[in-house]
């Protein structure tokens, strides 16, 4: 699964329709996140650092429910956006995953593995794990 990271507010008109998952390493303003939404209407998440995410207007969450857009929490580590406008989850936190929900781990022992193994968010591991991505 491919995460679009997204640098700055001028990088949202270059956006393609059929992004999924968008992360956020500037602070948006609340018209930053409606022409997000205009832009890529098939958006099902956008993830941004939490400092970042207590800054988000109430009625900006509202309208991102609305719209069926989760709204994530996190940082994406060791990722170098002059290389790659993406970050890639590989299959194998998929697998992962899946493995363990086998195994009868809890939701949050799956969690914590997760987190430690794959370097990846709380809210993200738990939006992927709520089955809400497509692959």
């Amino acid at each position: 699964m491919k995460i679009r990271v997204v640098s700055s507010k001028d990088e949202i008109d270059s956006l393609s329709k059929s992004e999924k998952i968008l992360h956020l390493t500037f602070r948006p303003s609340n018209k930053d996140i409606f022409d997000l939404i205009q832009k890529c209407p098939e958006v099902k998440a956008i993830h941004m650092p939490g400092s970042y995410l207590k800054t988000i207007s109430d009625s900006t969450k509202m309208l991102l429910d609305m719209q069926g857009v989760s709204l994530l929490g996190g940082d994406i580590w060791g990722h170098r956006k002059d290389i790659n406008d993406y970050y890639e989850i590989k299959q194998e936190a998929f697998d992962t995953i899946e493995e363990l929900k086998k195994e009868g781990l809890s939701e949050a022992e799956i969690l914590k593995r997760m987190e430690r193994t794959f370097g990846l968010s709380k809210d993200l591991l738990q939006f992927l794990m709520k089955g809400k991505r497509k692959k």
